[in-house]
């Protein structure tokens, strides 16, 4: 079990180091009380460049997990483990090449491992241990992330809230509205647009192959046959209009979860429903389709977002390159953590393409978004998937409560992800295979990783491969 960290906090350093300094600069006595004082808020436990990686676990705690880095120094950094589709294997298979590296070389770490992660869910072994060695960094040096990307744009980054599905248009609108009003006060909504169901409902509503001979939720969308009629098309924009009426114009309110349609369908939808002024439309084809992604945008005039199952810049640049897209949405715990999430939006922004941020972790994910999101100029606002689940601001401590307040969340001042892991409120949620258990079977795994001919010494000799 690690030391617990000792955390700095602006205030409490401040004030109690205050009084020590200006009575040395008064020319008063300066007591050992008052030594002690200024000791106790300083990180005196860490020297970093000899911080060393000695193990790496791991707990599920609800549908989401939460990778631990210990170090030989006490000090213990926290990533996100999107459990649900993503087997833990994903970043246990890294931990023979990370023992003894100082992972405060974040950069160095993660060319060294980037190779093994790969688009959506393939994206979260390399991606959660970069956010747990930023998190670590960032505590033995006794600095927030943000400061390492460079400084903070704002002080509090925007969060929208997703919001559960209904067929029922009253009532999914006044789901969303009691989000203006429920304490957190949102200022930027999202909803589940399931236009399939939706038309479905409707006599004639939908045109396509007999079910049996596809399976719609795992055909991509080209290939599905499916299309939408015009008594369909009716009526999602009367579902839409009736959101509209109970929400207010003045929200905004993004849509996702349309239903797998050729392109050719969600320009017809798109077409119907930008009269409803939405504030994107979001993954209405898979993303590698960029020329289809490029006849979508320019037929419609709501803006157009995708990117939470891309791995690192490079699965965005065709996008850019080509304006297929006005707003991009990397996942920090897929795209590659938390600096290649600056490099996407930095990318973003030089071609005139905002960002915004998916997540629907874990605190050590939602904190690593907000840290991020704070050092960008393109920065538009950041997903919150557990709203509804009290208990979810309990698993750490060190930070505003609740995390939402006025539709913001405060930018944490702490060292590192700025927050306290809460073993006790972790615990209550806990699932899986155990409780940070002991990952040993994943020491000693060798591989040649190099991924260019090599000479392999042999007797002296070199052996060329």
């Amino acid at each position: 079990m690690p030391q617990k960290q000792a955390r700095i906090s602006r205030r409490s350093f401040f004030a109690k180091s205050t009084a020590a300094a200006s009575a040395a600069a008064a020319g008063g006595l300066v007591t050992n009380d008052d030594y002690e004082a200024i000791a106790q808020n300083v990180n005196t436990g860490s020297q970093p460049s000899d911080l060393k990686i000695t193990d790496i676990r791991c707990a599920r705690i609800g549908r989401t997990g939460t990778i631990r880095i210990d170090t030989n120094q006490g000090i213990s950094g926290y990533g996100e483990w999107y459990a649900v589709g993503s087997p833990k294997t994903y970043f246990l298979m890294l931990k023979s090449r990370l023992l003894g590296m100082n992972p405060c070389n974040v950069d160095k770490i993660f060319r060294k491992i980037k190779q093994f992660g790969f688009h959506a869910r393939q994206g979260g072994g390399v991606s959660g241990l970069e956010i747990a060695c930023m998190d670590l960094a960032g505590k033995a040096w006794g600095v927030p992330v943000w400061q390492m990307l460079g400084g903070k744009f704002r002080d509090k980054v925007l969060v929208y809230a997703d919001t559960v599905s209904s067929l029922d248009p009253v009532e999914k609108g006044n789901h969303l509205k009691t989000r203006l009003n429920d304490g957190r006060g949102y200022k930027f909504l999202k909803m589940d647009l399931n236009i399939m169901a939706i038309a479905s409902r409707i006599k004639g509503g939908i045109t396509r192959p007999p079910a049996e001979s596809i399976d719609a939720s795992m055909t991509a969308h080209p290939f599905t046959g499916i299309h939408i009629t015009e008594s369909g098309l009716k009526a999602v924009q009367e579902y839409c209009a009736t959101v509209r009426d109970i929400v207010g114009w003045e929200i905004p309110i993004a849509t996702d979860h349309f239903g797998h349609f050729p392109v050719e369908d969600c320009i017809k939808i798109t077409r119907a429903l930008d009269q409803f002024n939405f504030a994107w439309f979001e993954d209405m084809v898979p993303w590698q389709y960029t020329d289809q992604y490029v006849r979508l945008k320019n037929s419609c005039t709501t803006p157009i977002l995708t990117g939470e199952d891309i791995y690192c810049k490079e699965g965005f640049m065709d996008l850019f390159e080509k304006k297929a897209i006005s707003i991009c949405h990397p996942d920090l715990g897929w795209c590659g953590g938390i600096m290649e999430a600056k490099k996407i939006s930095n990318l973003a922004s030089e071609h005139g393409i905002a960002t915004a941020f998916h997540q629907s972790g874990s605190p050590a994910l939602f904190f690593a978004t907000v840290h991020c999101a704070s050092s960008l100029e393109n920065f538009m606002a950041m997903e919150h998937h557990n709203s509804d689940d009290d208990w979810y601001n309990d698993l750490v401590d060190g930070v505003t409560k609740p995390f939402v307040n006025d539709g913001y969340t405060e930018v944490p001042d702490g060292p590192g992800l700025g927050f306290e892991f809460n073993e006790e409120a972790n615990k209550k949620q806990f699932k899986g295979d155990g409780w940070f258990e002991p990952t040993n079977e994943w020491d000693n795994e060798s591989s040649w990783d190099r991924l260019w001919s090599y000479s392999k010494p042999n007797n002296n000799k070199s052996i060329h491969c």
